[in-house]
């Protein structure tokens, strides 16, 4: 489903992502972990369209970036830092208003509030949630279109306890429906719990992968540390 070959991403004369290979298979979860200034989100920006890479392939769904980025969104769903909504507009108007870039009726709109536990708070303005709500309905946002590909950047940043067990709920049924999911964290606990594999990214590079299942809560923290230690410091 995400191809990725050497890809080179260059700010000026920062390199950022450094000849980076990067596979994600249709259905998988992959947690995304590793240092501020890794290239997490430069990666998962390339993955989105956001941005275009210096040099490299980028496959997303049998498309090739940047060429072919107009067609491959409609197969992509996006939770970047900023929830991307109205606050001056309802739960359900801002599912309206995403809805008819993909011409999504009011049923599948209904449907996704019911997903993201906002049915009884779609008549209230955006701008009264919780960051916990916004951050549901992003994701409600994300997945409105039934894309084959979700790209969550950091979604759990700023959430209490309790916001971050129910956003880990409805990151599950979405994994669950056979999405292909992407999600960079710092949290790694949180994030080998939800995922079927994660990789370390360091200096721009994939330090590491390795499935979930085979990291427990105790040697996750040295899996972490080992790996880091082979890059040196991002």
């Amino acid at each position: 489903m995400i191809l990725v070959k050497k890809l080179v991403k260059r700010f000026g004369p920062i390199t950022v992502l450094r000849e980076l290979d990067f596979e994600v298979k249709s259905g998988e979860f992959v947690a995304l972990l590793g240092p501020n200034g890794a290239g997490k989100t430069t990666l998962l920006r390339v993955l989105a369209t956001l941005s275009r890479p210096t040099s490299g392939l980028v496959r997303v769904a049998s498309y090739q970036l940047p060429q072919a980025g107009a067609s491959l969104r409609a197969d992509l769903g996006v939770v970047s830092h900023q929830p991307l909504l109205y606050g001056d507009l309802t739960a359900e108007e801002n599912l309206h208003f995403y809805g008819k870039l993909y011409s999504v009726g009011a049923e599948r709109i209904q449907e996704v509030l019911e997903l993201v536990g906002l049915a009884n708070r779609k008549n209230d303005l955006v701008r009264t949630f919780s960051r916990g709500m916004q951050q549901r309905l992003a994701i409600g946002r994300a997945i409105l279109h039934n894309p084959r590909i979700l790209l969550l950047d950091e979604p759990h940043t700023g959430l209490d306890q309790e916001a971050g067990e129910i956003l880990d709920s409805l990151l599950h049924s979405v994994a669950l429906e056979g999405r292909t999911v992407v999600m960079t964290s710092h949290d790694l606990v949180r994030a080998a719990g939800l995922a079927s594999r994660v990789d370390l990214l360091s200096r721009g590079k994939i330090a590491a992968s390795v499935p979930a299942a085979d990291l427990s809560a105790s040697d996750l923290v040295d899996f972490y540390r080992t790996a880091l230690k082979g890059r040196g410091k991002a």
